[in-house]
């Protein structure tokens, strides 16, 4: 599975800080822990970062993190490198995360990726020349009921083919935000064609 270059490939900041206002966002986050389990705070922290400074984690942010929870560096880069959720790169604008693991293969995740390949003409781990789209394959995004499914930044797309995929991706392109969730006329992760009525009567009703 090819990913974006490696971390200490890519040129780094010299520092890092959170902005005054993440600052007391991650306070309050380190808050929410029981004394002496304030490491605990390591992985909403980094999300933290990340968000701060463009949608991926340098080493210098790693380094911060870790000197905030009294952690070594190393424990924290464990942590990064560990979660797909953390880019050790620049990516593009859009994130998509196309999921290969045995559900979502089974129901066709090849067609999902090949589809993303020829729409982006990027291969895995590389990223569109007017940096629009960052192609990744992932393992298990916990979509299985609703599979195949790509994850774009935040929103799952779920139930794709080739066709679905080249629409979605399409009106990305032109900064829309596709629906996300099933592309099939399935309710949630409800089995296909089940339709669901209220049954539920107001009180004092029989």
């Amino acid at each position: 599975m090819s990913q974006p270059a490696a971390h200490k490939d890519v040129a780094q900041p010299e520092s890092f800080s959170f902005t005054p206002d993440n600052l007391e966002r991650a306070k309050r986050i380190i808050a929410k822990y029981p004394a002496g389990k304030q490491q605990s705070a390591v992985l909403p922290l980094l999300e933290l970062a990340q968000r701060q400074h463009g949608n991926w984690l340098p080493i210098a942010a790693m380094e911060h993190v870790a000197r905030m929870l009294d952690m070594a560096p190393i424990r924290v880069r464990e942590v990064a490198t560990f979660y797909t959720m953390f880019n050790l790169t620049p990516i593009g604008r859009n994130h998509v995360q196309v999921c290969t693991t045995t559900p979502c293969w089974l129901r066709g995740s090849d067609a999902v990726l090949d589809a993303c390949k020829k729409r982006l003409g990027v291969g895995v781990g590389e990223t569109t020349p007017d940096g629009l789209f960052t192609l990744v394959e992932v393992e298990c995004l916990a979509a299985c009921v609703n599979a195949p499914m790509m994850q774009v930044n935040e929103a799952f797309y779920e139930d794709l083919d080739a066709a679905s995929t080249t629409r979605i991706l399409d009106a990305l392109a032109r900064g829309e935000k596709p629906k996300p969730g099933p592309q099939v006329q399935r309710q949630t992760s409800a089995a296909l064609g089940a339709k669901f009525e209220n049954t539920l009567k107001p009180n004092g009703s029989d």
